[in-house]
């Protein structure tokens, strides 16, 4: 739950490294680069950091919006094409949805930009769209940080994951 790795664990993936704890994901012997390939403690804290900023800049969004649960989800860019849905929902990435509900949309800003170059209703329409977007600087809602910090620990430190219960309940969790 809370990121730190489990030091009681009989394994030995679990290792330290230069003073520092890490997780062996891959064998040196197994890889091409002949190195092991690992995930340290400091990775954690990174993931935990980005997904407690994502998870708190929606929950926030959707409280100011008065929505209570969300409808779907699009993941755009890069990090919506390459990110394993199921793995995200389970870590608690964003607030709760069903899995069929979340899609990659690809390059959305770029296809965005295209069709607002080529064509002038589009363009006229992002315009029109562009009007209607608020601006939320959520480092300054007073509850940011609340929010923020219980979003790191995995899933959620309060809010449940009801997604993430039924896949447990399946042996995927």
């Amino acid at each position: 739950k809370t990121g730190r790795f489990a030091t009681d664990l009989d394994t030995p993936r679990l290792q330290m490294n230069d003073g520092k704890r890490e997780f062996v994901i891959a064998w040196a012997k197994e890889t091409a680069i002949e190195r092991d390939i690992v995930l340290c403690q400091q990775d954690v804290r990174n993931i935990q950091l980005a997904k407690g900023a994502m998870y708190a800049g929606a929950k926030i969004m959707m409280r100011q919006l008065g929505v209570k649960k969300l409808d779907g989800i699009m993941l755009a860019g890069a990090f919506g094409s390459y990110i394993d849905k199921e793995s995200a929902a389970a870590m608690g990435l964003f607030p709760g949805c069903p899995l069929k509900k979340i899609n990659a949309v690809g390059n959305a800003a770029g296809d965005g930009a295209r069709m607002a170059l080529l064509n002038i209703d589009k363009r006229a329409e992002a315009d029109r769209m562009a009007r209607r977007v608020d601006y939320i600087e959520l480092t300054t809602e007073p509850d940011f940080h609340t929010v923020f910090s219980q979003a790191m620990w995995f899933p959620h430190m309060n809010d449940s994951f009801p997604n993430l219960k039924k896949a447990a309940g399946k042996g995927g969790g």
